[in-house]
């Protein structure tokens, strides 16, 4: 357990693990810079050359091996002490030679080894299987010749390291402790919030009421804020749909209930014929109501459903066939205009309910002998659907009300539950495209014309 919570991921470590990964940063960064200027003090002038010709100036004025040899065994004294350009102390090496061929001094590293090159120029050769720069300059009397170990990029990179790393390991942990205190005060409100929704009752969806000090804070708390407002919306909706549906489920119970005792105390045949036919009326009124309640609950709560391609306009014709047998026994003139085919991908079961729920509405407001023309096209802006009828219509004071749940316009013969608009607006919604009401056929009735967003394959 000790172990799982050391090891559980925390804003703490993260600025632990981005302090620590910007003082490398900073490492490589100087590395690089301090390279690079190496390099470029390389190019222009040599700590061993700039020796070298002191040396020799130093040596030009003597004429006696002594004295120059004492120069010279002094100077790498000095040297066995002091770090020259970067490499370890005593790591230089001497000769001394006369214009006549005689070595006079070489330092005891060089076991045997003769120094030489390029006059005044710094040059690189092998000493005892290390490679070494060299440097020569003379005088009338005097040759010297020194020799450094060539400072490699590995070996520059761990002087480097070793030069720079103290002052870093110094500096982490002074530049952490102020960036963990920031840190751990600035998530002081974070954990208050926390531990005011935490001591919520679970019914409780009241504003949070939190105004954040930190800027950062503030899309958090509005985000939460929304939530809620969404919940309470939600809660809302469902009071007032269980509230209506129980209501809309009385009227069709109590009719059920009736016509049972009618239907049980029928004296005639004919008594039992006329109350058996109304049972079953009001059988059906419930039931279509129970499904559209069903319907309607399914598209408030569901997810969108992953698009399916098919053919469209196929679909479309097998509704339309369902619905003919309704429209026949009426006299309704039921047409349909669209392509032999129309593939597109596409939430089946809500296009379904707004199709069968528009052919519904108008079929059952038409008068007798009426119209209702179905389209289905592809368009620019999407899958337009469109069905027209030349009923009696819906005036324009009721037409944003009519999408409004168990709302029923007025002077209509026709029964209906009211849930039929809003199931479409419902539906539409959750393809994300939208719904429109125009004038019907023949400038009567009522159009409603939907645009759905086709989704694009691959």
């Amino acid at each position: 357990m000790m172990s799982s919570r050391l090891w559980r991921p925390t804003l703490v470590q993260r600025v632990f693990l981005a302090v620590l990964l910007a003082f490398v940063f900073v490492l490589l960064a100087l590395q690089a810079y301090m390279y690079v200027n190496f390099r470029q003090s390389l190019a222009v002038d040599q700590g061993l050359s700039r020796l070298g010709r002191s040396l020799t100036q130093a040596i030009s004025q003597l004429d006696d091996e002594a004295s120059v040899r004492a120069v010279v065994v002094a100077t790498e004294t000095i040297h066995k002490t002091l770090r020259i350009s970067g490499n370890p102390a005593g790591t230089l090496r001497f000769q001394l030679w006369d214009r006549g061929g005689k070595l006079i001094y070489s330092s005891p590293g060089m076991r045997g080894e003769l120094l030489a090159g390029p006059l005044r120029q710094v040059t690189t050769r092998d000493i005892g299987g290390e490679p070494y720069w060299v440097y020569q300059d003379e005088t009338p009397r005097w040759s010297l010749r020194l020799a450094e170990p060539e400072r490699t990029f590995a070996r520059v990179l761990h002087n480097n390291t070793r030069n720079m790393l103290p002052y870093l390991l110094l500096a982490f942990p002074i530049v952490l402790l102020p960036v963990w205190l920031a840190v751990k005060h600035g998530l002081r409100p974070l954990r208050r919030l926390a531990d005011g929704i935490g001591h919520r009752r679970a019914t409780d969806l009241s504003p949070l009421g939190v105004d954040p000090p930190y800027a950062e804070l503030r899309p958090l708390t509005s985000a939460l804020e929304r939530m809620l407002q969404q919940l309470r919306d939600k809660v809302q909706r469902e009071r007032a749909f269980v509230h209506d549906a129980a209501h809309e489920l009385r009227t069709p119970m109590a009719v059920i209930s009736a016509q049972a005792h009618a239907l049980a105390g029928a004296g005639t045949g004919e008594d039992r014929s006329r109350a058996q036919a109304h049972l079953e009326q009001a059988i059906a009124r419930a039931s279509h109501l129970t499904q559209q309640l069903l319907d309607l609950a399914l598209l408030d709560d569901a997810q969108p459903a992953a698009p399916r391609r098919i053919d469209v306009a196929r679909l479309a014709r097998e509704i339309l066939a369902q619905a003919a047998p309704r429209a026949m026994a009426r006299g309704i003139e039921l047409t349909f205009d669209a392509t032999d085919s129309l593939d597109a991908s596409i939430d089946v079961p809500a296009f379904q309910s707004i199709l069968e729920n528009l052919l519904n509405n108008a079929i059952r407001y038409v008068h007798d002998r009426g119209q209702v023309a179905v389209a289905l096209r592809a368009e620019d802006e999407g899958l337009v659907l469109t069905v027209a009828d030349d009923g009696p219509g819906i005036p324009a004071a009721e037409r944003e009300q009519v999408f409004e749940r168990f709302y029923r316009g007025a002077g209509h013969e026709a029964s209906g539950s009211g849930l039929g608009l809003s199931i479409v607006r419902q539906a539409v919604a959750r393809m994300e495209g939208r719904v429109e009401m125009t004038e019907g056929l023949s400038n009567e009735g009522v159009a409603f014309r939907v645009v759905l967003p086709v989704v694009s394959e691959g």
